[in-house]
């Protein structure tokens, strides 16, 4: 018994325990996972060659060009009786390319070059593989590894398209260097323009990227690029996993815009959706070999009730071939920095959270409920991820709050980097629906923005693209709502509405971006107080574009006061870079005073003063401060170019004294106006960080 102890030994468990205690109960389940990662690496080392290989797959699959121009296809369908390829090259004659079956269900297909020297099938041509079932069905599918697929304007099926471009787009520019302050700009090619319409890469490339570098957010973390049929799903319905979405642009666009975003200093992550697919099959990877399985477990396991999609098998040796292969192939082949795994909740649970709220009981998150498989699956895609990538960058989605999610393999975490504190902008949002301004409680606030699993990092948000969607509305619409249509102009005298929206949209981002993560996302649009809500064209709206866009336009109208939240977006970010705060240490609240609505804190050597009080302003008001020195005003949020009211004097230094004051042992006076917030730094400090 004790050798196999020995053999499953966690090298750094011991870290993991020095964090929580509270952890040592679940030794054994934390053993169990990790014994069955490393089967995993065992077994790949003995049947693939290593965990590279196998994550090379896609150099494989689906169809390749061979040195002699022949096209090699190969494709895993364990429960088809015949496979045939069919498609423009040969005018959709549909049995005249048969496969070869080959062991463990995969099927190979050899096409030589023309007479000529030409391949077969010409670039941007179509095809379909023909599946013949046990049952005597005939099925028209897409490759489950096709690279770019497309659709013709009145069709509604998307086609498999050959993809070999004869100049294809070479990368210019390494990969920016992992930041130390992560501050992600959340976009989606499609929406990013004011135009009605879906906007394109190249739009993108031009026209967004500029103002992201502007704003000074090092990340862009892009949303529906994995193939989907429905616009409308927000790219959260995957067909193909394998394809760039062709209604942005073509895969050489999508390379270029990448190469110019790293360029800038910038990374970009992928909104990988591994936790579901979407069950079309015609389209889709749903009955691909004509059984209910294949990629996905039988129903009912396999059949997620609340989203209408279907849920991957990972155990199987071959699903798990396919999404570590497609992982690798985002890093390789478009140069994606790192990915955001979306719905890892549902991936984690054999409940998938329906119906669950979890309290933080320890007992929740192990035993018979956990989906140990996908556990697994998470665990190894981070491990290989970050040995094959030092500087990637992972981050959940999971609102379960599950221990180690974000602490490395080796300690017997699932390895990956942040996790979205997903509880601040549920939090924001209900204080504004429900609360009066003077019934704010700052305790509360507090709470939630420092309420994080210690030494596992976690990406703050206000509002993310979840609250824009339909159903909801961005902070900005919740704060001003109607007052947006009409009295937004700076030509007039702002409205109690408009000012107390302006003054609160600043306040609660830069809260939100200093005390409450080690990263900071925005998303695309809310940096300027975007109006309205998310809504793409659908039935439901008779296929309107109206709020499928973003209106930059806002922005270029100088008299709009939309500038100015832009402008104070921008220098929130910069101050950041200047400071550093969110590479450092949690912050120290030294205040959260409920009858004046104030709170302070410091960190990373900076001084955060917000009063959230309505009307009432505070001459000398004590501050708790850590380094003794003079200090001055850095950002702030009341400043006349920011839509404030410019009622600091900029020139002012506060001096510090020895008086200890709220678990600090320096401590100085200053002036904190109605609803402003202040950055002061110690100017005796260097912050080279």
């Amino acid at each position: 018994m004790a050798d196999r102890e020995d053999s499953v030994a966690i090298p750094e468990f011991s870290f993991l325990l020095q964090m929580d205690p509270y952890l040592k109960p679940y030794e054994k389940d934390f053993k169990r996972r990790y014994e069955l990662l490393q089967k995993q690496l065992v077994r790949l080392e003995e049947t693939e060659g290593g965990f590279d290989q196998f994550t090379s797959s896609y150099k494989n699959f689906g169809v390749h060009r061979q040195p002699d121009n022949s096209l090699l296809f190969l494709e895993w369908a364990p429960a088809a009786e015949a496979l045939f390829l069919t498609g423009d090259f040969n005018d959709w004659e549909k049995f005249s390319y048969p496969y070869t079956k080959k062991e463990f269900g995969k099927w190979e297909l050899i096409l030589p070059a023309k007479h000529d020297g030409t391949p077969a099938v010409g670039h941007n041509t179509r095809l379909k593989v023909v599946v013949h079932t046990k049952e005597g069905g005939r099925l028209y599918r897409i490759s489950p590894w096709a690279k770019y697929v497309n659709r013709e304007e009145k069709s509604i099926v998307y086609d498999w398209v050959h993809w070999d471009p004869p100049q294809p787009y070479t990368q210019i520019h390494p990969r920016p260097k992992k930041p130390t302050s992560l501050r992600i700009y959340e976009a989606h090619v499609g929406i990013a323009s004011p135009e009605g319409k879906v906007a394109s890469y190249t739009n993108f490339t031009t026209n967004v990227l500029p103002r992201i570098k502007d704003l000074g957010y090092n990340c862009i973390q892009l949303m529906a690029i994995m193939e989907h049929a429905y616009y409308a799903s927000f790219g959260y319905q995957v067909t193909s996993f394998f394809a760039a979405s062709s209604r942005y642009g073509t895969p050489e666009e999508l390379k270029r815009m990448i190469d110019a975003a790293h360029s800038m200093g910038i990374v970009v992550l992928l909104d990988v959706v591994h936790s579901h697919a979407s069950k079309n099959t015609e389209d889709g990877l749903n009955c691909f070999d004509g059984s209910d399985s294949c990629f996905f477990h039988s129903p009912p396991r396999g059949e997620h009730k609340l989203w209408g999609s279907r849920l991957f098998n990972y155990s199987s040796w071959e699903v798990q071939r396919f999404l570590l292969s497609n992982l690798r192939w985002w890093m390789e082949e478009y140069c994606f920095d790192g990915f955001r795994f979306d719905g890892i909740t549902s991936m984690l649970y054999h409940h998938h959270g329906i119906g669950t709220g979890f309290s933080g009981d320890y007992s929740e998150y192990f035993g018979l409920q956990v989906d140990e498989d996908s556990l697994v699956y998470l665990m190894l895609a981070n491990h290989i991820l970050h040995t094959l990538y030092p500087d990637c960058i992972t981050v959940a989605e999971d609102v379960s709050g599950m221990p180690a999610l974000c602490r490395g393999v080796e300690e017997g975490g699932l390895g990956f980097d942040y996790r979205l504190a997903m509880a601040i902008p549920d939090k924001w949002i209900q204080i504004l629906k429900e609360s009066k301004d003077e019934d704010w409680d700052m305790g509360d606030i507090v709470h939630t923005l420092t309420n994080r699993r210690y030494g596992e990092k976690c990406i703050a948000y206000a509002e993310s693209h979840d609250q824009a969607l339909v159903g909801d509305k961005s902070l900005a619409f919740w704060l001003m709502d109607k007052e947006m249509y009409t009295n937004m102009s700076s030509l007039i005298p702002m409205t109690a509405v408009i000012d107390r929206g302006m003054q609160l949209h600043k306040m609660i981002r830069l809260l939100t971006h200093a005390l409450g993560g080690e990263g900071y996302l925005n998303f695309i649009g809310n940096e300027f107080g975007h109006p309205e809500w998310l809504d793409f064209p659908r039935e439901g709206n008779n296929q309107s574009y109206h709020y499928a866009r973003r209106q930059f336009n806002l922005l270029e109208t100088d008299h709009l006061r939309y500038h100015q939240l832009y402008a104070f977006d921008r220098d929130m970010n910069r101050t950041e870079d200047q400071y550093g705060w969110l590479a450092a240490q949690p912050g120290f609240v030294s205040a959260k005073h409920g009858e004046d609505k104030v709170i302070v804190f410091d960190r990373g050597h900076v001084v955060f003063i917000f009063n959230f009080h309505p009307s009432k302003s505070f001459q000398d008001y004590r501050v708790a401060v850590e380094a003794p020195g003079r200090y001055k005003i850095k950002l702030d949020s009341d400043q006349d170019q920011y839509g404030g009211h410019g009622r600091l004097d900029h020139n002012t230094e506060f001096y510090t004294e020895p008086q200890p004051f709220n678990g600090r042992p320096n401590s100085m006076q200053v002036y904190i106006p109605c609803r402003t917030a202040i950055v002061l730094a110690n100017e005796e400090r260097d912050y080279c960080y």
